[in-house]
């Protein structure tokens, strides 16, 4: 609930699909747990250049990032609501990506972030 953005419902969503922590070594994992890791196509030497996401775990976990994600990014009169994703999200747009593709960058982005929170047990701040 400190990340800014995140309502309750969301919250209790995440961490419901989320489970222990503990059972995740590294925010990797998480993330491909969540299917936010790009998905391997090559055979022989050839090696695709445009991948999607795997959508290989739970579509709950994703939807509530997504929310979360666009939420934090939204623009808002008096500035966008988490101004940390919200920088991440523009340079990833600056640098050429759609706005789509980005929004799915920064859900890997807060799903890496809540990952460090509940490892280390901490609240979000900004430094």
């Amino acid at each position: 609930m400190s990340i800014p953005g995140i309502g309750e419902i969301t919250t209790a969503t995440i961490l419901g699909e989320i489970g222990d922590i503990s059972n995740f070594d590294t925010a990797k994992q998480l993330v491909a747990y969540a299917g936010l890791d790009p998905s391997v196509y090559q055979s022989g030497s050839f090696r695709a250049k445009n991948t999607k996401i795997s959508k290989r775990g739970t579509h709950y976990l994703r939807k509530a990032l997504y929310q979360a994600a666009s939420a934090a990014v939204r623009r808002r009169p008096n500035g966008p609501c988490n101004l940390v994703l919200y920088e991440y999200y523009t340079s990833k747009v600056n640098s050429g990506k759609p706005p789509k593709v980005a929004l799915i960058a920064t859900c890997s982005k807060l799903l890496r972030i809540i990952f460090a929170m509940l490892s280390n047990k901490t609240v979000f701040r900004v430094e």
